[in-house]
């Protein structure tokens, strides 16, 4: 099968060898086609998108279920994220220093209780040295268990100390009368680690008051000699029975809010930070009092992704590089991390001169850790193997453990942040013009998404600039992107791609509906068949009307077999419609016999020959056989439908099964002594090489005949 050099993965076209290239409608050379500028191979073109688009969204792109873009919004004080880290003080981080009122202790060892078997082995250590150090991620419950350790030494009241005091300082933080102290998150640098003679020094102090300290640390904090325990959390599951226990106070009661499918599907999903298992504790209990609805419970762990993606670019805490991450990664989710990270950075740059117009963008080229980014990304890497043109390559992959987590980054970022909007439309635009098909299918992807959440902005600002394009590769972005949208639910698409394929819409606008329809169509066939047809007769060019044939092809060889099925019903009836509608039935019938999976066609007829249909009603065999004798008599597809009968032919020599299938096709192609004779002269002509003998197999089929 040909296709365009320049849509070659890792190749580029001559038109996009500077990288930071302006977007469509900004290109100097916009007016001039290239010559060498043509559409690439439709069947390629579909099945690089399919491939290359994440999981989330392959489902709804080819006919399954949609998943992992969908919309939804909790109304009322459910969700409560940050809130929850707040009240519960999960990892969260003071920064004034003050007694812990006694109530908040009380509340938490109500909902501690169920796993205290993971500090008291903490407990023993603590009250040998006085100070402890514990290690772990955020939200992972360090601020907690000290707290416990702390109450179960009869160490309270317990004082907080400024997270924010210096490690050489923490001993003068240590006034008062309180017999328990709590860091939690104490932060430290390389300048300023938190060393072993800080703590030497605090330890003398805390045995004259009778006290006892325990600081928590983060996983990369800057430590020099400290011997810091690693805390190991208790699962989500574990936290959520427990506050769930501590609300309801009845085991069968609790049995059956957990057995419900919201809570099954958040039992069942990795990666919740234990603030989360708290809040959709506090969902249930509230279910359970009537105050949040079914529906409102289903949408909860759709909200507890929003507030998370919120938090990541609410904040001066998560660096602007680490936003560019972010965003990087919800376009390229299940992508290769080295490609991810590559274009972050890309568009870390664009972030900087969005910031800083009158500086160049400084991009550092070490010191990044992947371990951190994809901790704080809550993502996690994975070895698989991924398509390239040169055969399947083991990589290392990234995605978010929240399958929604990806849209929801786009769509927080496009829809609250409009600042952001011209670095991210410049790096799209580099996106598509990018040599890698991976890269562009994911510029489409993420258009689709940003156009479900605004599209007004996304087809204005991205797509409208695209599909208006001189070149053949930004219309297909657009086509790609315009699919996709619809896939996932963006509002009006149909509409949008009917008027680009009425008579006097712009030729590009055109070109990119109809490579559209071919994507779109499998959702709508009947549409998308009647909106091709009404281009076909209104279009007066030889090119478009080969591009219209590819998309009905395409559809007419699609996987689903009702939507064939569909398209096949309409076929016959442009036979009968003008000299346009029986020039594209016939052709698009004679392309799909010969492009993608030809012999698709053939095992159709023998499937719909085999199946019993109602009387006096026209099968898809019937339909099928009429193509073929139509194509076979019309002197401008005879050439065409008896070449794909003989790529058949020799296709099926060493396949017994399929010679049955030809063998039950070619009779029914015969309806007069014209058709037996091409028929026998096709298969008597066949040839094993130049010069070589009849292959047994058409001998045998000409018997047949």
């Amino acid at each position: 099968m040909s296709e365009h050099p320049g849509d070659r993965q890792g190749e580029r076209s001559q038109d996009e060898s500077d990288p930071q290239a302006e977007g469509p409608e900004q290109s100097g050379d916009e007016n001039v086609e290239a010559a060498d500028d043509r559409p690439q191979d439709p069947w390629a073109a579909r099945r690089e998108l399919y491939e290359h688009v994440p999981k989330a969204v392959s489902g709804s792109l080819v006919g399954g279920a949609q998943t992992g873009v969908s919309g939804g919004s909790v109304t009322g004080d459910v969700v409560l994220g940050t809130k929850v880290e707040h009240h519960y003080r999960f990892g969260a981080a003071t920064h004034t220093s003050g007694n812990i009122p006694p109530e908040e202790i009380d509340q938490l060892a109500e909902v501690f209780a169920g796993y205290e078997e993971l500090v008291h082995p903490l407990r023993d250590r603590l009250r040998e040295e006085r100070v402890l150090v514990l290690s772990g991620a955020p939200f992972s419950g360090r601020r907690s268990a000290g707290l416990m350790l702390l109450r179960a030494l009869g160490a309270v009241p317990v004082r907080a100390v400024d997270p924010n005091t210096r490690p050489t300082a923490i001993k003068d933080g240590l006034n008062g009368d309180s017999l328990g102290y709590l860091i939690s998150d104490l932060v430290t640098s390389r300048e300023s680690p938190l060393r072993d003679i800080d703590l030497w020094a605090v330890r003398e102090t805390l045995r004259e008051k009778g006290a006892y300290l325990v600081v928590t640390v983060d996983l990369f904090a800057s430590l020099q000699g400290v011997s810091a325990v690693a805390w190991r959390p208790p699962s989500p599951q574990a936290v959520l029975r427990s506050h769930l226990h501590a609300r309801v106070q009845d085991p069968r009661r609790e049995r059956e809010l957990l057995a419900l499918g919201p809570s099954r599907e958040f039992l069942g999903r990795e990666g919740h930070q234990l603030r989360e298992a708290a809040a959709f504790a506090k969902a249930l209990s509230a279910h359970v009092e009537g105050t949040v609805t079914p529906e409102q419970l289903a949408e909860v762990g759709t909200g507890l992704v929003r507030e998370q993606v919120q938090e990541w670019f609410g904040d001066e805490e998560t660096q602007l590089r680490d936003k560019a991450f972010l965003i990087s990664l919800a376009a390229f989710d299940e992508a290769a991390y080295a490609l991810t990270a590559e274009l972050s950075d890309a568009l870390f740059a664009q972030f900087q001169r969005t910031e800083d117009a009158g500086s160049e963008p400084r991009v550092g080229i070490f010191g990044t850790s992947i371990t951190k980014r994809l901790r704080l990304a809550r993502a996690v890497e994975y070895w698989q193997k991924e398509h390239t043109e040169w055969g399947p390559v083991r990589q290392r992959m990234a995605r978010f453990q929240e399958p929604r987590a990806a849209g929801e980054v786009l769509r927080e970022v496009w829809t609250s942040h409009p600042s952001a909007r011209p670095a991210l439309l410049q790096w799209l635009r580099q996106l598509a013009q990018d040599g890698r098909p991976l890269v562009r299918a994911r510029a489409a992807v993420t258009a689709a998404v940003l156009a479900q959440a605004d599209l007004p902005s996304a087809m204005a600002l991205l797509i409208e600039d695209w599909a208006k394009s001189r070149r053949y590769r930004d219309c297909l972005v657009a086509a790609n992107a315009l699919a996709t949208a619809h896939a996932v639910d963006a509002p009006n698409i149909p509409q949008i791609l009917r008027s680009w394929c009425e008579e006097g819409a712009e030729a590009r606008h055109r070109w990119t509906a109809i490579r559209a329809y071919a994507l779109v169509g499998p959702k709508m066939p009947d549409e998308a068949l009647r909106a091709l047809a009404e281009a076909a007769r209104t279009g007066e060019d030889e090119q478009e009307a080969g591009h219209i044939a590819e998309s009905v092809a395409l559809l007419l060889s699609d996987e689903s077999a009702p939507v064939r099925s569909r398209v096949l019903r309409g076929l016959p009836e442009l036979l009968r419609d003008g000299t346009s509608g029986r020039r594209l039935a016939l052709q698009a019938f004679v392309m799909a016999c010969t492009r993608g999976d030809s012999r698709m066609l053939l095992r159709w007829y023998v499937e719909a020959t085999s199946a019993v249909s109602e009387a006096g009603l026209v099968s898809d065999a019937d339909r099928l056989s009429l193509l073929w004798r139509t194509a076979l008599s019309d002197l401008r597809y005879t050439a065409d439908a008896l070449r794909a009968l003989a790529s058949w032919v020799r296709e099926v020599e060493a396949d017994p099964q399929a010679e049955e299938e030809l063998a039950m096709l070619l009779p029914a192609l015969v309806g007069s002594a014209e058709d037996r004779k091409r028929l026998a002269h096709m298969l008597g002509t066949l040839r094993d090489g130049c010069r070589g003998a009849v292959p047994a197999v058409a001998e045998r089929l000409m018997s047949v005949l």
